[in-house]
């Protein structure tokens, strides 16, 4: 500790004895270092004992404790601790809580070693107990130890009307995936709310990827009997479900409000790196770099995550240039080295551009002059670059010479390779193998390898092995995932899946689809029946099949409600499909709009009958 540190501040009890309130004036007033504080420790063993009983010793045993942990001198305030004969629930609660904020894994599992130990010696946890443990819980993805903790804060009656307690549950369920749990104590706390008890919730749902329900509630939040303002965590969490779901207009209005804010409290916004952070990721999501742009420029002060936001922008929308220029700029700019998250963006990038010999540099860069040692995430990179742009034989060379098990996302790559360039069957067949034993494995439901493996039989003409993948689907009970579009109207997000027959304007739809079939045609559309390998083998269910594709149906969508905009956003879960690609650049130049479509990979801009991947995704 530096010899400036700030003694703590804390009243000294009356009935504290001379020498008691000499130590404790000491600690509080001069205490600013270790050695001091062992000065003061060695005093206090002098003139007292651990053993004693003594409300007013325990008190000075828990303020030499409390001091040691709040300055990270934790072996030390443990050992002080376990020689206390009765330590009571704030000498735990101190100990327990430097434990639960530590960084380190290790003290976290000491956080709940320690309340174990506290209920063992029949020391009662009190209503500052549980929060610091639950801190812990969440950290350490504890969920038996969360479910008993919150059993004990009802049984002991602390729960009912402790909003700082609630909080806590509803982030330790939220970080252990268990939403359902999490929203019933947020929703069991009825009026005990405050403002942190919604960004919780509203974080919690964010981080999973239920970026819909996130906005829902934060239209909750803002809508209740209790209005809350939102704050900076708040708005961080809804920028975050706005990228998510390509929600554009809520997004700036979230900007806006944080622009609006800052002005009311010192230009918060100008010093907040985190949220502009958020911003410029949640614009590269929106299909808006051009905004994703200013606000980096804009920014008083940048990182390696600033970096990073803008170079994986910069690939998902296929600007490779520019991406290579800020990858270049990050280290003449701001100084900042890259880290292996800024790898993953500049391989991603040299993947969406085709550019094998640029990604092989960038690889060997990264391990050699910045000699940081590739993650799977890496090769994953590589062997998609490599196999997507034929060179399959050098990709699963370099399978097999990962120091690691390759995952079932890098086998999916190479089959997807083979899928699109034809190669041999029997390839295809062992590489699908792989994925289907590492997905049994795990127990996945995943059926990107059953499809693609559909695929290349349907290439090959082999249609009862076409039929065999559909009977093995529904004997394991896989079901292929449903292609899933979005996209936003007034501020309102629409969603369709493929097929989709929910929507109130389904009949407008569908006839503006057969509108759009009849239009394309006329110009010498043919659609690609190999782009539905699943469907049984008529024509024209084929045909049906594809032109009922989610991202279709959300254009078509587009097109009734967007009269005077000539941009079309859609969100898609799944990459698009050959057939879809060719429809939305026919779309493009027949009806003359620009549509922005971001699938699982990429954005794709179409406009005047041309994409620019340049056919390349």
């Amino acid at each position: 500790m530096t010899p400036s540190a700030k003694p703590p501040s804390f009243p000294i009890p009356t009935t504290s004895s001379p020498t008691q309130r000499h130590l404790l004036t000491l600690l509080r007033d001069s205490c600013l270092s270790i050695s001091h504080l062992k000065q003061i420790h060695a005093q206090t063993l002098k003139t007292t004992t651990t053993t004693s009983n003594n409300t007013n010793t325990i008190f000075l045993y828990s303020r030499i404790i409390h001091f040691a942990a709040t300055h990270d001198y934790l072996s030390y305030a443990s050992r002080i601790l376990f020689h206390i004969d009765s330590p009571n629930s704030f000498t735990y609660n101190t100990l327990i809580r430097a434990y639960a904020r530590s960084s380190l894994s290790h003290n976290k599992h000491l956080a709940l070693s320690l309340y174990h130990r506290m209920l063992i010696h029949g020391v009662s946890p009190d209503n500052y107990t549980f929060p610091f443990v639950l801190i812990s819980c969440a950290f350490l993805f504890a969920a038996s130890e969360t479910s008993q903790v919150h059993s004990q804060a009802i049984k002991m009656g602390f729960l009912r009307d402790n909003v700082h307690l609630n909080n806590s549950l509803v982030h330790a369920y939220a970080s252990l995936d268990r939403l359902d749990l999490a929203r019933r104590v947020f929703d069991g706390m009825t009026t005990h709310k405050n403002v942190v008890s919604w960004n919780v919730i509203i974080d919690g749902y964010a981080r999973s990827g239920d970026y819909a329900t996130a906005l829902e509630i934060f239209r909750e939040m803002q809508q209740g009997v209790l209005l809350f303002r939102p704050d900076r965590f708040t708005l961080q969490s809804v920028v975050l479900a706005c990228g998510g779901l390509g929600s554009l207009s809520l997004g700036m209005w979230a900007h806006a409000y944080m622009l609006l804010r800052g002005r009311e409290n010192h230009h918060l916004l100008d010093l907040d790196l985190c949220i502009n952070n958020s911003l410029v990721d949640m614009y590269c999501k929106c299909g808006s770099i051009a905004l994703a742009c200013q606000v980096f420029r804009d920014m008083p002060r940048r990182d390696v995550a600033t970096w990073n936001a803008m170079i994986m922008g910069f690939a998902m929308h296929g600007l490779i240039k520019e991406a290579f220029d800020a990858f270049s700029r990050m280290g003449t700019m701001d100084g900042l080295l890259p880290n292996s998250i800024t790898f993953v963006g500049i391989l991603s990038a040299c993947n969406h551009g085709g550019l094998v010999q640029e990604g092989r540099t960038y690889f060997d860069q990264m391990v050699h002059e910045y000699e940081i040692e590739p993650r799977i995430e890496h090769y994953g990179c590589m062997v998609d670059l490599l196999a997507r742009a034929g060179f399959i034989e050098e990709a699963l060379t370099m399978v097999s010479n990962i120091p690691f098990k390759p995952d079932a996302v890098i086998w999916r790559s190479l089959l997807d390779a083979c899928c699109r360039k034809n190669a041999d069957v029997g390839v295809s067949e062992s590489l699908a193998r792989q994925v289907f034993e590492l997905e049994e494995r795990e127990l996945s439901t995943n059926s990107g390898g059953y499809v693609l493996l559909s695929k290349i039989y349907a290439s090959a003409s082999r249609w009862d092995d076409v039929g065999l993948i559909r009977r093995l689907m529904a004997r394991e009970g896989i079901k292929k995932e449903p292609g899933c579009s979005s996209i936003e109207v007034d501020g309102a997000v629409h969603e369709f899946v493929a097929g989709d027959t929910s929507h109130p304007e389904s009949q407008e739809i569908y006839e503006t689809l057969d509108m759009i079939e009849l239009r394309l045609r006329a110009i010498g559309y043919v659609p690609d029946s190999s782009q539905a390998p699943m469907v049984a083998e008529v024509d024209d269910m084929k045909r049906r099949s594809l032109c009922l594709h989610s991202e279709r149906l959300a254009i078509a969508y587009g097109l009734i409600n967007l009269r005077g905009v000539r941009t079309i956003r859609v969100l898609k879960n799944l990459r698009v499909c050959d057939d879809c690609h060719t429809v939305c650049k026919l779309i493009s130049r027949v009806f003359d709009v620009e549509i922005v479509l971001r699938d699982r990979v990429r954005f794709h801009y179409f406009k005047s009958g041309t994409c620019s991947c340049m056919d390349y995704w």
